[in-house]
């Protein structure tokens, strides 16, 4: 189980989903990934498993 404090980037939440790393952010600029839970001090979105695990759930095109 993931703590609370664990935070997926990217490249974490594409390969959660089986896509690349690309394809999340072609996702987030297009308004289909939620708003990130946390931006860290260099400026990288960041989601805590929870958030994206929702999402993907229902997301478009999920099986």
């Amino acid at each position: 189980m993931s703590r609370s404090t664990d935070l997926w980037s990217y490249a974490e939440i594409a390969r959660h989903i089986n896509v690349q790393p690309e394809t999340v952010r072609n996702y987030r600029r297009h308004g289909l990934l939620p708003e990130p839970d946390v931006v860290d001090g260099g400026g990288h979105p960041r989601w805590y498993p929870e958030t994206v695990r929702a999402w993907a759930r229902r997301r478009p095109g999920h099986r």
